[in-house]
């Protein structure tokens, strides 16, 4: 297992923007091995409002960068206080072929993702 901290991400006001795909493009390795796709396990999501208003996000988790009704993961119009940090510590798995995508109802709060690597 290894730990990732993904670099910020300013969130759009676009709900099918792609936030997170763990696909892996190339498994190679050692003659007579065949590696298994690794997945993420989402341990911390921290969400940072940088503005004088409250902003609403939404996060959906599917097999495309679109959104769709009954793929919310997260929030689904979760209300970030203005000026301050929301952090959740769920534990959500992501597998190659998932998407995590989301926005908000305005620019102004940025994405901080951790998660572990696993196989």
């Amino acid at each position: 297992m290894r730990l990732i901290d993904f670099a910020p991400v300013a969130l759009t006001t676009s709900l099918g923007t792609n936030l997170l795909n763990p696909a892996i493009t190339s498994m190679g390795g050692p003659v007579g091995f065949t590696m298994p796709a690794p997945w993420l396990r989402v341990t911390k999501m921290q969400f940072v409002n940088t503005t004088s208003s409250p902003i609403t996000v939404s996060l959906f988790k599917g097999a495309s960068s679109a959104h769709a009704a009954g793929t919310e993961v997260f929030g689904s119009g979760l209300s970030i206080a203005a000026n301050s940090t929301y952090n959740d510590y769920g534990d959500m798995p992501l597998a190659a072929a998932d998407f995590l995508t989301g926005g908000a109802s305005a620019t102004g709060v940025t994405l901080r993702i951790e998660a572990e690597v696993d196989l």
